[in-house]
């Protein structure tokens, strides 16, 4: 494996629009496409492949390969602009690595088929806006186009913290700051306390994995900032329990007094294939925090929010899965399987038939 070898593996990668690419030991390169993974003709890797790729790829990120590492996420570009969120780990004593395609363009809410009531959500002076979903459902991809839509509306001071970073940004009316952790920052917690002293409007944090980050985002909202982040939870009440849950069990009365106060909203993704298997849709749950959800999350009724959300739809625009998932069926955009295999209830087909 030289540096030509691999840019082109990859930059065929970016034009056949993969999501992505497996390189490991004994196994030639795989690529996933329309949710598929395809054994490529390629030869085997060897040690040493994935040791070279492992190598080039902190190069460029101007790092050295650890020898005690376990695992690490980092980024990779190639000069045609095409850039890829990498994973690198340990596997049966060699190295692995996974490069996930990240789109050239940022798309639109309305390019994306994303809820047009986002563009409503981000209008939010200040407070706390979730998005989550199983890794590798779109919830970067939706971040970035929330960023995009304040960029392009409104003037702002957006800082991104991330690991690492994805989507880049050119800044229009508003000004955006992106900060890489591991590069540019040590890590989440301390980027955000920093990020506070750089006269930010929005913040976006790239993930909250530990109390100190959640923390940190909750008290960014409560002075007035628009904070984004995401979570690996499949709802709103989810979202909700694991931060609460997150904290001591003698604070967590309080931070669910605190989560009511500053919680925008919660975006819940899934992607879909469409009828064809040739598109891949989101199927989304939003949740906006009106008066009475918010009596839900200080008083611990989150078994309540479901109802509520399905209740808000008209006014509010909010939209349960199994309401976003029962129209694209209705449309004819999807089929029954592929909804039955995304929703938790057992009585969607009877649903579909009474609605």
């Amino acid at each position: 494996m030289d540096s030509k070898t691999f840019n082109q593996i990859l930059e065929i990668a970016f034009e056949k629009r993969v999501s992505d690419v497996h390189f490991e030991v004994d196994n030639p390169p795989f690529f996933r496409g329309r949710g598929q993974l395809i054994r490529s003709k390629l030869a085997k890797l060897t040690p040493k492949d994935t040791e070279f790729i492992a190598t080039r790829i902190m190069e460029q990120n101007g790092r050295k390969l650890p020898e005690d590492f376990k695992e690490f996420d980092a980024s990779y570009a190639l000069s045609n602009g095409g850039r890829f969120r990498v994973s690198v780990f340990r596997q049966r004593g060699h190295i692995g690595i996974v490069m996930r395609v990240i789109p050239p363009n940022i798309g639109t809410f309305k390019e994306l088929k994303l809820p047009a009531v986002l563009a409503e959500i981000v209008k939010a002076p200040n407070g706390l806006i979730l998005v989550t979903g199983p890794t590798g459902n779109g919830k970067s991809t939706t971040l970035a186009s929330m960023l995009r839509h304040i960029n392009e509306t409104y003037s702002y001071n957006i800082i991104t913290i991330e690991d690492p970073i994805e989507f880049l940004f050119t800044s229009q009316k508003s000004c955006i700051i992106q900060r890489e952790v591991g590069i540019d920052t040590e890590n989440f917690s301390s980027a955000l306390k920093a990020a506070l002293r750089m006269d930010p409007d929005a913040i976006m944090v790239g993930e909250m994995r530990d109390l100190e980050t959640i923390d940190a985002c909750i008290k960014a909202a409560e002075t007035g900032h628009l904070v984004f982040s995401t979570l690996h939870t499949q709802n709103a009440a989810s979202t909700i329990n694991r931060m609460v849950g997150y904290f001591p069990p003698d604070a967590q009365e309080i931070i669910r007094q605190r989560l009511a106060d500053i919680l925008v909203a919660t975006v819940s993704m899934r992607l879909i294939k469409d009828k064809t298997g040739e598109q891949v849709i989101p199927v989304v749950e939003v949740m906006r925090t009106t008066t009475t959800i918010q009596a839900c999350i200080r008083e611990g009724r989150l078994d309540e929010i479901k109802k509520h959300i399905e209740n808000g739809s008209v006014q509010y625009h909010m939209q349960t899965l199994d309401q976003h998932l029962l129209q694209l069926c209705q449309r004819n955009i999807i089929t029954l399987e592929s909804a039955k295999r995304v929703t938790n209830s057992m009585d969607f087909e009877r649903m579909l038939t009474f609605t």
